[in-house]
Parts: C-alpha cells; sequence; structure tokens
C-alpha cells in the first residue's frame, strides 16, 4: 500500500514540475539554454505524440518511464534554484486550481459541430 502511495506522490510531482518547466521556458530569470531545454522537456511530456509509440511492446512505455524523468531532471536542475522554487509553487497553486466547464462545453460544442458537418456531407453524398 506504501508503494502505490509513493508512486502517486512522484507521479504529482513529475506533473507539478512539468507545469513549472512550461513556466520556467517564459521566466525572464531563466538562461536560454535552460528555456529551451525545459520547453522542449515540457512540450514532448505534454504532447500526444510519442517519440517510441506505446503499441511497440515494453518500448512503447520507455519514453513514459524514462525518458520524460530523466528530462525533467535535467531541465529543473539547470533552471537557477531558487527560480524553479518558486516556479514549483505557482505551478501547484494552477494545477489545484479547479477547472470551469465553459472549456468542457466548447469541446462539446466543436466535436458535435464536426458530427454534424460529417452527417450533413455524408447524406448529399448518398
Amino acid at each position: 500500500m506504501q508503494l502505490i502511495s509513493k508512486a502517486k506522490s512522484w507521479a504529482k510531482s513529475l506533473k507539478r514540475d512539468i507545469v513549472a518547466l512550461w513556466l520556467a521556458a517564459r521566466d525572464p530569470r531563466v538562461p536560454w539554454h535552460a528555456k529551451a531545454v525545459a520547453g522542449a522537456v515540457a512540450a514532448y511530456a505534454l504532447s500526444p505524440v510519442d517519440l517510441i509509440p506505446d503499441f511497440i511492446p515494453l518500448l512503447g512505455y520507455l519514453d513514459d518511464l524514462v525518458i520524460v524523468p530523466l528530462g525533467i531532471l535535467l531541465a529543473t536542475r539547470l533552471v537557477p534554484a531558487e527560480v524553479m522554487n518558486e516556479l514549483r509553487a505557482e505551478a501547484a497553486r494552477r494545477i489545484e486550481r479547479p477547472s470551469g466547464r465553459a472549456g468542457l462545453i466548447f469541446i462539446l460544442a466543436v466535436w458535435l459541430a464536426c458530427i454534424i458537418f460529417l452527417a450533413l456531407a455524408l447524406s448529399k453524398l448518398v
């Protein structure tokens, strides 16, 4: 049971660090090379496209389990420690902030519009 608790805690810290790195890529106090690495790591971690597709046995999850955490480790070490601590606190606040339903409603409306458009287009073909 303690192992599951540690895994959840580690996953939350990774999520927080990804958001913090995204913030670091825009912070003027961060050196340009650290911004480049932080931005690349955050973009890759948040991207739905993987270096190694997940359907490839064993190797598919390699990037999720090894490459992303190592990238986060490297990027967090390049950002000055005091700045990284501030950005982690800001990231934690942003993650805990309740999300509104407006975004969900907008996405559902876009999907509904696409489905209606597709249905109309297909009905004209038949």
